[in-house]
Parts: structure tokens; C-alpha cells; sequence
């Protein structure tokens, strides 16, 4: 199973992003795969807001630490059996020690962030049954990574539990949902939904999280959360590319 997840997130220049991302797709992503234990990798660009129906209330928080770097259109996640992959070498050590050419392409990420997680509980969407990518993230995601108090962390995780996996199981468009926990990195959870397209995450806003079922509870949740910047990121897939 693929247990383990790496996930990098960071903003690109203008300038040398094309000969970026053919180098990251076609060399990089290739090479690291090679490692052992590492399953899958996938590449995503974040959609931006002005596309993006978001929710119709409730209250989102972006932490303001500058400390936290704040790079998010572009989300890059490798899978593994489990996270102790990425530690053997951690990403730094393997960076490092890549030849200078490829460290350059690596210098051109701005704003880069970096989590290890673990995924703590998983449920199936309706749509899984015909995906055909198999362990390979769907087409379109939704990936909010966050922190709360830990006063507030058990009544998120029944909300988690009892309430919004569940419902993830029934809604049209879902492939998967994975709720991660954190080994290395600024959040220290995250959820990450998996849809057939962007239209299908948009019938998730529609169906699910305006609906007034329990939007109280939820509305009460979100507003313990804090997030990373740009969270929570919708994005498409770019590798492997989304075959129509």
C-alpha cells in the first residue's frame, strides 16, 4: 500500500519554467521513482481562486508566520509503502547530492515547502470502482494542510470521522479521500480529495459542502483550523498527463 506521501509545494518564475518542467517530468520524477520503495509520483498546478467556487460561508484561517514559506501553485507528491522511504535519504540528502545541473533546476523553485505524511484513514468515493489510474492520484485534488490546537483535535477528528469521510464515500465525482498526519514539515495534518475532474471536485462545493447538513458543526471546525498558505489548493494533474 502506498502509505507514505512527500509533498512539495512552491511557486516558479515566469522566466525557464517550460525547461523546468520538462527537466522535473522528464528527468527528476523518472530518476527518483527508481528508488526503492517509492510507488507512484504525481504533479499538479493549482487552480486560481477566480476559477474556484469556494464555500458560501464559514470562516477559513491562513497562518501569517513568515516563517512559513509560501509557495503553492504548483504541488509535486511522491507515494511510498510508508514515510520511513523519504528518510532513507530525506529529501535534503538526496537533493544534495544530485549533480550541479539538477540542483540548478531546484534552485528555481520559490517559496518551497515541504511535508512527510502518513496516511491515518482512507475512504473509497463512488467513482473508484471505474478509475482505471490505480494507485496514481486523480486528475483534479483538493488539498487543505492545516494545524489546530491540540484542545481542538479530537472534535476535528469525529468530525472527520463521523461526518464529512463518510459523506465523501456517496458524492458523485469522488475517487478517494485520505486524511494524513504528519512525520516532518509545518502542517501537521491534511486532507486530500480525489476527483475524476474539476467539474466533479465543483459538484463536491455544490452537493456537499453548501449543503445545510450539519454546516454548524462544520463551520465550527474550519474555524479551529489553521492553514498553510494557499490551503486548502485546488489543483490539476500535469504528470502524467490527464488522457481524455
Amino acid at each position: 500500500m502506498d502509505r507514505g506521501l512527500w509533498i512539495t509545494w512552491c511557486n516558479l518564475p515566469e522566466q525557464g519554467r517550460d525547461a523546468y518542467l520538462s527537466w522535473l517530468h522528464g528527468s527528476y520524477i523518472p530518476d527518483v521513482l527508481k528508488r526503492p520503495g517509492y510507488l507512484w509520483a504525481a504533479h499538479y498546478a493549482s487552480i486560481a481562486e477566480a476559477r474556484l467556487p469556494r464555500r458560501t460561508s464559514g470562516k477559513k484561517i491562513n497562518t501569517t508566520d513568515p516563517e512559513v514559506p509560501t509557495g503553492d501553485r504548483f504541488i509535486l507528491l511522491f507515494g511510498a509503502e510508508h514515510s520511513n522511504i523519504f528518510g532513507d535519504p530525506p529529501p535534503s540528502e538526496l537533493h544534495a547530492a544530485l549533480p550541479e545541473a539538477d540542483r540548478k533546476m531546484l534552485a528555481m523553485r520559490i517559496g518551497t515547502r515541504m511535508n512527510i505524511m502518513v496516511e491515518a484513514a482512507r475512504v473509497d468515493g463512488p467513482e473508484l470502482p471505474h478509475y482505471r489510474d490505480g494507485m496514481a492520484l486523480a486528475p483534479c485534488i483538493q488539498m487543505g494542510t492545516f494545524q489546530a490546537r491540540w484542545q481542538d483535535e479530537e472534535e476535528g477528528l469525529k468530525w472527520y470521522a463521523q461526518w464529512r469521510m463518510p459523506a465523501m464515500r456517496k458524492l458523485k465525482g469522488c475517487v478517494r479521500t485520505r486524511k494524513l498526519a504528519s512525520v516532518a514539515g509545518w502542517a501537521k495534518q491534511s486532507i486530500l480529495y480525489e476527483f475524476t475532474s474539476l467539474e466533479g471536485r465543483n459538484h463536491f462545493i455544490a452537493e456537499h459542502e453548501d449543503g445545510n447538513e450539519n454546516r454548524e458543526w462544520t463551520d465550527k471546525v474550519v474555524a479551529s483550523l489553521t492553514h498553510a498558505p494557499g490551503s486548502a489548493n485546488v489543483a490539476e494533474r500535469i504528470w502524467p498527463p490527464v488522457v481524455r
